[in-house]
């Protein structure tokens, strides 16, 4: 998927506000040949879309572990999530099969060995999603080591590796202005390396910010076999590894900061992800960094 965007500095932010409007108000036009609707959304509904019991719906935006609260000193971005909220109309996606439920998949394993948890699944204002209001991280951040071996996390096959990887990626929209950008301004070698596997149970794992990758596209892999080596390609301020979790049947969408949109020529909205801690087996070894500062050691999740 298209890279994420350096942190918002508040100063960056409060100058743009005006222009990001604006930028609001434009994308809620759908690109031609998408897909959408639109419709009531929450982090509830992708629960339901997936299937997932009522009782854990809270799970999806929370992970076991809750995220630190909004720094005091970056309002900003809750300003600009709250502005997108109101002028910006939540994105559903047409049904066009259901997305298996999570309490059905099994055989999953961690892809890094006794990773920290350095940025969880949900709210944060270090995301680039947005959700019922709120900026928000479409996966899981885990580091360990620079250079650690990074294994596949279920059985399957390789949809995409390298950086050419957006195609499997359960976008929302026409790609082709995004990439006439790239081979504009060559910025191909700025996206992170990527690796999208279908684990051939109706999800797709998405692992990001390789140093280097040992698989290539078609392959078959099986869970614990190698996938590459932890890095920080693609703009991570840290070595760690992006894991997320989708399903191209899912029925809800998650909306792209317009901001974001507006500068890289993405498509406004991506297909649902879910918490892969949901997923993961238990293990006291993934809670978050001890320092309260961590997300600021690792990048938020591969965006435009």
């Amino acid at each position: 998927m298209p890279h994420h965007p350096r942190r918002f500095r508040r100063s960056r932010l409060l100058a743009p506000l005006a222009i990001g409007v604006v930028a609001f108000i434009g994308i809620a036009t759908v690109a031609a040949g998408t897909n959408v609707t639109l419709g009531p959304s929450s982090v509830g509904a992708v629960a339901a879309a997936t299937n997932v019991p009522s009782a854990q719906p809270a799970a999806l935006a929370s992970s076991s572990a809750p995220p630190a609260a909004p720094p005091a000193a970056r309002p900003a971005a809750r300003d600009l999530a709250a502005v997108a909220a109101s002028l910006v109309p939540t994105i559903a996606v047409e049904p066009r099969a259901t997305a298996p439920p999570l309490s059905g998949l099994t055989g999953y394993r961690w892809p890094l060995k006794k990773p920290r948890l350095t940025l969880p699944f949900g709210p944060t204002p270090w995301g680039s999603r947005i959700v019922d209001g709120d900026r928000f991280h479409d996966g899981i951040d885990l580091a360990t080591v620079c250079g650690d071996r990074i294994v596949a996390a279920h059985d399957g096959v390789v949809l995409a590796a390298g950086r050419h990887y957006d195609d499997a990626m359960g976008w929302l929209g026409d790609l082709t202005p995004y990439y006439e950008r790239l081979d504009a301004r060559k910025l191909w070698s700025t996206l992170p390396i990527v690796v999208v596997v279908d684990d051939g149970n109706g999800y797709r794992s998405l692992y990001a910010h390789f140093g280097k990758i040992v698989v290539r596209k078609g392959q078959t892999v099986t869970a614990g076999s190698p996938l590459g080596y932890e890095g920080q390609t693609g703009r991570a301020s840290g070595c760690h590894l992006h894991y997320g979790l989708f399903s191209p049947n899912e029925t809800v969408a998650f909306a792209i900061d317009p901001a974001v949109v507006k500068r890289m020529k993405a498509p406004r909205a991506e297909i649902a992800r879910v918490d892969p801690l949901l997923v993961l087996p238990a293990r006291a070894a993934a809670s978050p960094g001890s320092s309260p500062r961590a997300s600021q050691t690792v990048s938020p999740s591969p965006t435009p």
